[in-house]
């Protein structure tokens, strides 16, 4: 626990002064008893619950005051609540190196069927995109609730040839901010302009917005996978600043082989190599998280692990109010009692 005005934790010296003057206040009044021509006659009166009882009151308006002074420090703590994920797109490579073996049934298939049981797990309130991405990138089905339709769209994934991951993700954030005019053309055009300042006819800009924070869109998130390395399309990393600018996070997901091998399929040789840095890279710009998956088993662990993420998720929150409710109900609490036992508050 953290908290944000610590230096009001200093009101705490307090409560060692308040016990003092407690049991001073005790002790003045066993001098003034000595009054009484019996004393007796007064433990009686007491009875032999009493002698506890007349100081359950103070100490539960003493730790009531304690917990005041905490929440006057404004304390925060990680708490693990419902996730506010309205919107989450699932972008895919579909590049033919998908189409290899090395992980059974092939890369493809196990692509898919990961795909699919992440989309049965997730929350139905949630709703969930598919984009499909090689030598360009295509939403192939547009956020929906409809579980059939989701299926359908990854059922008709197409094999292509390269591997362009930043149109990938343009392509998602396009979805998610339909209205924004996001294109791939918005992605180069600093490139562009640098290669070619005096352009007639420049693509047209996007509508302009206010960057925010990385990571603090907590509507929408984008799963990024893919097995290869960008070899076409707008840089992966531009595109990765874009949704940081835009807050969204990427949960990147890397499938097969991490080293460059040479694989075959239906009389082709491809050399494939995983790009871990980049994607490590794009899930460090926008606040996300990398994930490295060898086998099927281990992508669908990935999955199980990311829908976890997605429903439930840790948050800094301020806890203010938690500690300001306990002051109030143990001040209750001990008014209540004073007024059973001794018909007064103290």
């Amino acid at each position: 626990m953290s908290f944000i005005w610590t230096e009001m934790l200093g009101l705490l010296l307090l409560v060692p002064l308040l016990v003092v003057a407690y049991f001073w206040l005790l002790a003045r009044r066993k001098k003034s008893a000595v009054r009484y021509a019996s004393l007796s006659l007064v433990k009686d009166a007491m009875g032999r619950g009493g002698r506890w009882r007349r100081h359950v009151p103070p100490l539960l308006f003493l730790l009531a005051l304690t917990a005041l002074i905490v929440a006057v420090a404004r304390p925060t703590a990680t708490i693990t609540l419902p996730s506010q994920h309205e919107t989450v797109i699932l972008a895919m490579d579909v590049s033919g190196s998908m189409r290899a073996t090395d992980v059974q049934p092939s890369r493809f298939d196990a692509m898919k069927a990961a795909a699919k049981q992440f989309i049965a797990d997730t929350p139905r309130t949630t709703k969930v995109g598919v984009v499909s991405f090689a030598g360009t990138a295509q939403l192939v089905q547009p956020p929906t609730q409809s579980r059939d339709d989701l299926t359908a769209a990854i059922d008709r994934f197409q094999l292509q040839r390269a591997t362009a991951i930043g149109s990938g993700l343009v392509i998602s954030l396009a979805a998610l901010f339909p209205d924004a005019g996001i294109t791939l053309e918005s992605v180069g055009r600093r490139d562009q302009q640098r290669a070619a300042p005096l352009d007639p006819n420049p693509p047209p800009a996007p509508k302009e917005f206010k960057p925010v924070p990385p990571g603090s869109y907590g509507a929408a998130a984008i799963i990024l996978l893919t097995d290869g390395q960008r070899t076409t399309g707008p840089d992966p990393v531009e595109a990765a600043k874009m949704a940081a600018d835009r807050g969204v996070r990427v949960f990147t997901v890397g499938f097969g082989t991490k080293d460059g091998e040479i694989i075959g399929f239906e009389g082709w040789s491809i050399r494939v190599r995983l790009d871990e840095d980049t994607l490590k890279q794009i899930a460090q710009i926008t606040r996300g998280e990398y994930f490295y998956a060898g086998t099927a088993q281990d992508l669908k662990k990935v999955y199980e692990t990311l829908n976890s993420r997605l429903v439930l998720e840790k948050k800094d929150t301020e806890v203010t109010a938690l500690f300001a409710a306990v002051a109030a109900l143990l001040t209750l609490v001990g008014a209540g009692l004073s007024l059973l036992w001794f018909h007064r508050v103290l």
